[in-house]
């Protein structure tokens, strides 16, 4: 991996071109040479990096040493030749772990013309971000949650999952909910959960998933993959839909984890099990945004952030997210 330096600029990048590098040193040195670059660029400034748990599988599948660390930023438009993007102006990009970069705008979300003056914009990246569309999507799309019904959500303190549940009481369910910490717990009763329970210190996941809800659960949000999803698929209702959001239990595993299957009380319960990525609903971007962005202000979804200062601190911010360090979403101010 290669590391460039310059008096304000520290960024991961790939080998680039040396007109690049020079465009980038001249600008941080004050040199203002923003004018050689190809008509309809811009040149953008991160302000919040966001560390999320897809990066792990994603980084082993489609990168190779050298490669910019893959990741999402909110970042201000320094200079702009394009018309559709004024100075001043601030960005969702997927540009990877970097403080600087030059765009044709192509892939450039602009952040909602609605978006108050004093909402932190770092939210963009998570709760009114690509976390809260697959806490949306998910669960009214692929989990189909009807009012009345128990969804269960694992990895509840985390941004996709604590909106889950917020979004479930929203819509008139019974929410239960599991986390690492009784700190996490905590929280998680505070913002509406109905059940939560420590999954590293109850005895029985069986007993303690039956107890949270005896009739058993309409919908599960799985954000976790192995034990707990082979536990858990024994406690749906008949017809029960099961969202796969992800598989953090494994995505350390050097071998592969076996069993128990779940064909059986699959076919017994006659129970829907639908994998999904966020990205099937790019068309209805703006809609889950739009909805994700009114429940917030007007306090219905609430937002808990774990911010790091420093680009520097980019890889600790990452691996204790992983490691459960955190509650809410983790993001890095540079």
């Amino acid at each position: 991996m290669f590391l460039f330096e310059f008096p304000k600029l520290l960024a991961y990048h790939k080998p680039c071109t040396l007109t690049e590098r020079q465009l980038l040193k001249n600008y941080t040195d004050g040199v203002g040479c923003f004018k050689d670059t190809l008509p309809s660029e811009l040149l953008l400034e991160s302000m919040f990096l966001s560390v999320d748990p897809y990066m792990r599988p994603y980084s082993q599948r489609i990168m190779k040493e050298g490669d910019i660390m893959i990741g999402t930023q909110v970042a201000r438009i320094v200079e702009s030749k394009n018309p559709a993007f004024t100075v001043g102006a601030f960005v969702v990009a997927d540009r990877g772990w970097r403080t600087h970069f030059i765009s044709d705008g192509k892939g450039l979300q602009l952040l909602l013309s609605s978006w108050p003056e004093s909402l932190p914009k770092s939210l963009a990246l998570g709760t009114v971000g690509m976390p809260g569309l697959t806490a949306y999507f998910g669960l009214l799309e692929v989990c189909k949650m009807k009012p009345g019904e128990t969804v269960l959500v694992n990895a509840a303190a985390g941004t996709v999952g604590s909106v889950v549940g917020q979004l479930a009481k929203i819509g008139g369910c019974k929410v239960v909910g599991c986390a690492g910490s009784d700190d996490k717990v905590a929280y998680l009763k505070k913002i509406g959960f109905d059940e939560v329970f420590n999954y590293k210190t109850v005895k029985s996941l069986d007993e303690v998933l039956h107890k949270a809800s005896p009739d058993g659960y309409d919908c599960f949000f799985d954000n976790v993959g192995g034990e707990f999803a082979s536990v858990a698929i024994n406690q749906m209702k008949k017809y029960g839909r099961i969202a796969v959001c992800g598989a953090i239990s494994q995505y350390n595993d050097s071998v592969p984890q076996k069993g128990p299957y779940m064909q059986m009380p699959m076919i017994y319960k006659e129970l829907q099990m639908e994998g999904f990525l966020v990205t099937r609903w790019n068309s209805r971007r703006e809609e889950g945004l739009q909805a994700l962005l009114k429940w917030v202000v007007e306090g219905k979804v609430k937002c808990h952030e774990q911010v790091t200062e420093g680009f520097e601190n980019m890889p600790m911010a990452f691996i204790g997210m992983l490691k459960g360090e955190t509650l809410g979403k983790a993001v890095v101010k540079v």
